[in-house]
């Protein structure tokens, strides 16, 4: 019998992302399944799509900002609302897919953990490239041969990749997960994903 998996479509520019991806891990270990990473391209797929951020509508975006900081409460997530949102991942995201990409992933988890934390609970300006580097470098990475590895046309064409394979399974929004073929939208449906592993 294969092991069952969850498939975790994210981008660090997403508060919802990094709330989901605080509680996966210990959800995959508890149901037994292999917890799998697609970094995609939020913006690209918002395009996509014709999607948009909840950030671009002023009352959406009161609301879901309480309603992520009630999440976060709730779930012991360390949660600040990063004052230069919206930021422009493509780097960021780049640079998850290169961490895929090297060693076999070795340091995909802690280049994960580097990015979330600067975003969403230290409140970094990772629009500013002279931060990312800082904050690369602080996290055990050589900030110069992160954005040579970046450049890749190798890891460009992924992440690209990635991003139109989510589109065509039918992601519009971060985090998305699939358990087979159940589509689950938002951190708020980590409890269906639990259940769908159970079934």
């Amino acid at each position: 019998m294969s092991r069952k998996t969850v498939e975790f479509y994210f981008d660090f520019g997403s508060p919802a992302a990094y709330l989901a991806w605080a509680q996966l891990p210990a959800l995959c270990d508890e149901a037994g399944a292999e917890l799998i990473h697609k970094p995609m391209l939020l913006g690209a797929v918002f395009q996509a799509t014709g999607n948009r951020s909840p950030a671009e509508v002023p009352a959406k975006s009161r609301y879901v900002r309480r309603d992520f900081e009630r999440h976060a409460a709730r779930h012991g997530v360390p949660l600040h609302f990063n004052p230069y949102f919206p930021i422009n991942t493509l780097v960021l995201m780049r640079g998850a897919t290169a961490m895929q990409m090297q060693d076999g992933g070795a340091r995909f988890g802690d280049y994960c953990a580097t990015v979330f934390r600067a975003m969403w609970v230290d409140e970094k300006n990772m629009n500013d490239p002279a931060v990312v580097g800082a904050v690369l470098q602080a996290g055990g990475f050589d900030a110069p041969a992160f954005m040579a590895l970046v450049a890749q046309p190798a890891v460009k064409d992924r992440l690209k990749a990635v991003t139109e394979e989510a589109v065509a399974r039918g992601v519009f929004g971060a985090p998305t997960m699939f358990v087979g073929e159940q589509m689950f939208w938002g951190q708020d449906r980590l409890q269906w994903v639990r259940e769908a592993l159970a079934a």
